[in-house]
């Protein structure tokens, strides 16, 4: 039997599978499913980096320009050690680390090497749940290679990534979703991590509630104020006090504080809204100079939609992101595509900002529920996964 590895976190010690060989039970037996998320490690940046070695030991970002208010796709880890992330603009991120090297993405070849990891999936499983370009769930209960065992099919996915692509690939396995995604994070870069089914209720005792995905930042706080910091602060609650006080987001924060998910994996994605958006090189400060710029926007929205002539709508939203980066969106019913909608939309959304000048302007509509297509590979309203 191998040698185990153990790493404290919070008060309880989780299993690390960087080395262990753990099968998880036959499914065929308990039923229980077995989960792996691979997630790509800082995908973009590290093809740059295998692509061109001289990009290599150093400080490195994918992004837009900071003179035309560009933000940073992903960065290697050296990057991130001096506190520059995904989503920050250029222009701060380069004030943060002054030896940034940022260049620009290359998004085609990045859908190419997507493609090939998609197709070393493939060799285990015929079911994977695309997140994005670079992670994604796969479902190997009935699987029987490597006699079953998800945590050494997972390392061989990670060593095929690595042999054939030269990139490297963290991974979590656990009976359900939510709870693998968590461990992917574990032992980044690089690495992997199990939760096995007993193990479950342990690993997320003392988990921190930002870690379950829906709970972000401002959620944190409100859940603070109610005394609501760990998942054994949610047990601790009853299920209909927490649903009293959080409506429906209570029922989900119980069942996640206790390991509790039952979803499926999606192998196909419904296309729920298509949208278009524009960042400006500067604030602009009067929503009527920004009606160029709709128009514009209009005529890309327009030209997209025809290729989905099949489909209904039913409302049409405007966002608009602030020069502090808040950013707010408006909507109205609509069950056709009205131009002067977006034009009545733009200044009521415009208020809100309190005079502040805005950065971004984006326009899109919602699709209706009935004939719609699937596409594995559809981003919901404003690029976000649709679900």
């Amino acid at each position: 039997m191998p040698a185990l590895q153990l790493r404290k976190v919070g008060l309880k010690f989780i299993i690390s599978c960087r080395i262990l060989d753990v099968q998880l039970p036959d499914n065929q037996m308990t039923g229980q499913r077995k989960i792996i998320h691979i997630d790509m490690d800082c995908f973009y940046a590290a093809i740059e980096m295998r692509d061109d070695p001289s990009l290599q030991g150093i400080p490195l970002a994918v992004g837009g320009a900071p003179d035309k208010r560009g933000v940073i796709s992903t960065c290697n880890y050296i990057a991130r050690e001096f506190g520059v992330h995904s989503a920050m603009a250029t222009a701060y991120a380069l004030r943060r680390c002054p030896g940034l090297r940022v260049i620009p993405g290359r998004m085609a070849h990045y859908q190419s090497v997507s493609r090939q990891i998609r197709a070393i999936f493939q060799r285990y499983t015929d079911i994977i749940e695309p997140l994005s370009l670079d992670e994604a769930f796969l479902d190997v209960s009935g699987s029987k290679i490597l006699n079953g065992s998800a945590t050494l099919i997972a390392a061989d996915i990670r060593a095929a990534i690595k042999r054939e692509l030269n990139l490297t690939a963290s991974a979590g396995i656990a009976p359900n979703k939510f709870l693998a995604k968590i461990c992917s994070d574990e032992n980044k870069p690089d690495g992997q991590c199990v939760v096995a089914p007993d193990q479950v209720a342990e690993f997320v005792e003392y988990m921190p509630l930002q870690k379950i995905p829906g709970v972000g930042k401002v959620t944190v706080k409100k859940l603070a104020k109610l005394g609501l910091v760990t998942c054994a602060d949610v047990r601790d609650r009853g299920k209909e006090e927490l649903i009293h006080a959080l409506g429906g987001f209570g029922e989900h924060l119980f069942r996640r504080a206790h390991g509790i998910d039952n979803r499926e994996l999606t192998t196909q994605w419904v296309r729920k809204s298509l949208s278009v958006e524009r960042t400006y090189a500067e604030d602009i400060p009067e929503w009527q100079m920004a009606a160029e710029s709709l128009e514009l926007l209009f005529e890309e929205l327009t030209r997209r939609l025809a290729r989905h002539g099949h489909r209904l709508i039913k409302n049409q939203q405007i966002k608009l992101k602030f020069s502090d980066f808040q950013q707010t969106t408006m909507e109205r019913t609509s069950d056709k595509l009205d131009r002067d909608m977006f034009v009545e939309l733009l200044p009521l959304a415009w208020q809100r900002g309190g005079g502040k000048g805005v950065r971004l302007l984006g326009i899109g509509v919602t699709f209706q529920e009935e004939d719609q297509e699937f596409n594995d590979n559809q981003l919901d309203l404003f690029g976000q996964p649709a679900s």
